[in-house]
């Protein structure tokens, strides 16, 4: 019995980088959120979605969920959420140098 190879997006590794990157995003989002206020005091609320999308496409590829449908997985791209999350990253940096 032989075993295919995963393609590199299936692979442990890149499964840890996703939970590595959402989980410390989703604990600010939860414990301080506004540590993402910008300088005026006020929260941009398009970009802080797109990084919430981010942070649910790391959480799904990071527990091991692979969607079936086209749909899905075009939306929950794990590469696309790792961008998304690199958003929310720059947001947070960009409210902490402020």
């Amino acid at each position: 019995m032989t075993t295919e190879p995963r393609p590199w997006l299936q692979r442990g590794y890149c499964r840890a980088v996703s939970l590595l990157l959402a989980t410390p995003l989703t604990l600010i989002f939860l414990i301080h959120p506004a540590a993402m206020l910008t300088a005026d005091g006020h929260y941009n609320h398009r970009l802080i979605m797109l990084s919430m999308l981010g942070i649910s496409s790391g959480f799904i590829h990071g527990v091991g969920f692979d969607p079936i449908s086209r749909l899905w997985k075009t939306l929950f791209h794990p590469v696309a959420g790792w961008l998304l999350m690199g958003l929310g990253y720059a947001i947070l940096w960009q409210a902490q140098s402020a």
